[in-house]
């Protein structure tokens, strides 16, 4: 069981959302609709994990994540799963640029992603035990923006399908479930991902916001 604080400023789905953490077996121990009343919670609760939509009032733009941002800042352990509407992959990045050894799990999925309700319920569970959740769609973006004549063309298909899984926030064990292959064989793919995309072989967050920051053609 979790006890979740839970931030979103559409009155129904808020209500929804809390419904189907009570389903799930976990407890909101608060429920808001702005980044004022989300800090208050959190300083009220010390929760196990934060649920927060991206955009809230009063500017509805990044009001949500940026009051995740500051509460990262001061409570470096706490887990923080963020909500977005529309694919954002700048939102994404800022989210884990703030992640290091020893801080909480963070998360970044789209709203459509709660309707897979066994995989939204996976996902509040890892982020709650220190994983790094990517919702699949922004990996899916951030490949389709690569051209022939960036680092990824020189992966095979394989590598690319790990590096897909990877950049989601999978750790080896997962993706070789998902892909049905031995872990000693991911170990092997990640290897020549690192080499030939000169990232550095981190895992967690660190990983995650290199391969990341990769796709988008930035400096890893």
């Amino acid at each position: 069981m979790l006890r979740v604080v839970l931030a979103e400023d559409a009155v129904l789905l808020r209500a929804g959302l809390a419904e189907l953490l009570h389903r799930g077996g976990h407890v909101v121990v608060e429920a808001v609709g702005d980044g004022t009343g989300l800090a208050r919670a959190v300083d009220d609760h010390r929760p196990d994990v934060v649920i927060t939509d991206v955009r809230m009032p009063p500017g509805f733009r990044d009001e949500g994540l940026r009051a995740a941002l500051e509460l990262r800042a001061r409570h470096r352990s706490l887990p923080v799963l963020v909500l977005s509407q529309y694919v954002a992959t700048a939102y994404a990045t800022q989210l884990l640029s703030g992640g290091g050894p020893g801080d909480g799990g963070l998360g970044y999925l789209l709203k459509d992603r709660v309707g897979e309700v066994a995989e939204f319920m996976d996902a509040v569970r890892r982020v709650a035990g220190g994983q790094t959740v990517i919702d699949p769609e922004v990996v899916r973006v951030l490949l389709a923006q690569q051209t022939a004549e960036k680092p990824l063309s020189r992966l095979t298909p394989r590598e690319r399908e790990v590096l897909t899984l990877m950049a989601e926030g999978l750790n080896n064990q997962s993706i070789a479930r998902r892909l049905t292959v031995t872990e000693a064989s991911v170990v092997k793919h990640s290897g020549n991902i690192f080499m030939k995309l000169d990232v550095d072989p981190t895992e967690g967050n660190r990983r995650v916001l290199a391969v990341l920051a990769h796709l988008r053609g930035e400096e890893a």
